[in-house]
């Protein structure tokens, strides 16, 4: 386990700024205005990147490195090229922070667990003025975060698509629990 370098943590901060906005710095921000507060840091195991309190990140260190599975909320992983690939396992922690949001229909709520995209009829309500390629949370109408996505029209434009017409690229959804718990969870 290591704090994350300068060049990892544009990645990562890079990638969350695109769900979460400017309050990209309340993730890590103290949790109180005590002069012993703690806060939340970034680690890395491995190729993982956790979601971690400072105070047990640091009792963590006395954990061999061979040994330690797993420590946090897992965000998400760094590819072999470097890329930065979130996880479902974010989704508590974007969810709370999200800029931008798109609520789902009951009758599309289950073909985007299965994997699948949101097209325009699937769509109950979303952010005003989302733009194009913006990273959102898609919620249920009774506002339960299902997974996140990539736009793929600004929300003026969405209006204007046929009911078939895709709206969100899905990134991640709760049905990854389910589908990929194999890969999701395992130590690389």
């Amino acid at each position: 386990m290591r704090p994350l370098t300068e060049q990892e943590s544009k990645t990562l901060f890079t990638k969350l700024a695109n769900y979460t906005g400017n309050s990209l710095k309340n993730l890590i921000a103290p949790l109180d205005d005590s002069p012993n507060a703690d806060r939340f840091v970034f680690r890395l195991v491995k190729d993982r990147v956790y979601y971690v309190r400072l105070s047990i990140a640091n009792l963590a260190t006395s954990i061999a490195r061979d040994k330690l599975l797993s420590l946090g909320t897992c965000v998400g992983k760094f590819t072999k090229t470097g890329k930065f690939r979130l996880h479902i396992t974010a989704l508590e922690i974007i969810s709370e922070h999200a800029r931008w949001k798109v609520w789902v229909r009951p009758n599309g709520e289950m073909p985007f667990l299965y994997g699948g995209n949101i097209v325009k009829a699937h769509v109950g309500r979303w952010s005003d003025d989302c733009p194009e390629h913006q990273g959102v949370v898609v919620y249920s109408m009774n506002d339960t975060p299902l997974g996140f996505g990539l736009t793929a029209r600004s929300s003026a434009e969405a209006r204007r698509l046929d009911p078939t017409g895709v709206t969100v690229f899905r990134q991640a959804d709760c049905g990854e629990y389910l589908r990929d718990e194999d890969n999701l969870f395992a130590t690389s």
